[in-house]
């Protein structure tokens, strides 16, 4: 609110006015559906009851600035906003506390000479064409009406025209994430991380704005052709840190590794002192892989097959050779299962 209201000074300059400008003003009469509002001379304006935020609480004689939105309503009066020169000065005042490297936001109103322009109140912002984004500038038209941040990277208070740069603040912001990510980084953590390209042999996974890689082999336990079989690109998923190379940068991640592996699952149903038939898939030095009917694969322990020590574990079974054992241990956890053969 400005006491050194000057009417005849507003008069000569509304001669000229036009869609935006901004003016000092009274209150000179307060209708239920708005306020009629002096801006010089015979140049009354008119504004609506809902630009208020608290219409009750106005009082014919209170002084303020408002902007004019529309030359002329139905009954002749040039219509205007008092929230509008609000904000305006608001945001004046917002540039006026602004320096170099400061950041700030703003919405694209245009474009011209290939970078975006925009106001914050009474200052100008441009951000030129090869300070918009880190690969290159896209097609700005399309940009119109859309918000971002930028870093300040000139400022001239006497023409009120603040130059910016997105791309810096972007590479800012790139290394702050890149340096908090690979000091809270460790194996077997749990992320959060978005799939940003499938290829035949993985993908790579976009965690905190680092990539990350997924190995088809760490996808699923199941047998997969492509990894779109199982994942999508776009969508969002939590995986293990299985692999970590802080030198080359590289991590690897899974998310079989929060799956519960079948076997872990055929374990689970077996109970211990159970016979169970199975068949040896794997001769060892000190004894066989047995792998039971329902998926369960564990050790038949030389000692658990036969009381002769002279014996080799070759004489008493064969390669895919049925056999009978009994649970002798398990460990879930662990997926460790250990049979005991029946007297065959």
């Amino acid at each position: 609110m400005s006491d050194n209201f000057n009417l005849d000074m507003i008069d000569k300059t509304f001669t000229n006015y036009k869609k935006g400008q901004m003016f000092d003003g009274v209150v000179v009469i307060k209708r239920d559906d708005g306020a009629i509002f002096n801006i010089g001379g015979k140049n009354d304006a008119f504004i609506p009851k809902d630009d208020f935020d608290d219409f009750d609480g106005l009082k014919i004689g209170d002084r303020f600035k408002v902007v004019i939105t529309n030359k002329k309503n139905e009954e002749g009066m040039i219509e205007v906003s008092k929230r509008l020169a609000d904000d305006k000065v608001l945001a004046t005042q917002n540039a006026q506390k602004l320096k170099l490297g400061s950041t700030f936001s703003f919405v694209v109103a245009g474009n011209r000479d290939g970078g975006l322009v925009s106001r914050m109140g009474d200052y100008e912002i441009f951000i030129p064409a090869d300070e918009i984004f880190v690969d290159g500038a896209k097609d700005v038209r399309r940009l119109v009406g859309k918000q971002f941040e930028a870093t300040v990277t000139e400022i001239n208070r006497e023409d009120k025209a603040i130059i910016g740069s997105i791309k810096l603040l972007s590479e800012q912001i790139r290394k702050t994430n890149e340096s908090l990510f690979w000091n809270s980084i460790f194996i077997n953590k749990l992320v959060k991380g978005k799939v940003k390209k499938i290829m035949p042999y993985g993908a790579f996974v976009e965690v905190d704005g680092i990539d990350c890689f997924l190995h088809i082999s760490n996808i699923s336990y199941s047998r997969l052709s492509n990894p779109s079989e199982a994942i999508k690109e776009g969508e969002e998923y939590t995986f293990k840190v299985i692999e970590l190379d802080r030198d080359n940068k590289k991590v690897a991640l899974s998310l079989k590794a929060l799956q519960e592996s079948p076997n872990a699952l055929a374990i689970r149903e077996l109970q211990v002192g159970q016979t169970y038939s199975g068949t040896v898939v794997k001769i060892l030095k000190f004894g066989a892989i047995i792998k039971l009917e329902n998926g369960a694969s564990g050790l038949l322990h030389i000692s658990n097959a036969t009381e002769d020590k002279q014996k080799q574990i070759y004489e008493i079974v064969k390669l895919d050779q049925k056999v009978d054992v009994i649970v002798f241990y398990k460990d879930e956890e662990e997926e460790k299962v250990s049979f005991a053969l029946v007297n065959q």
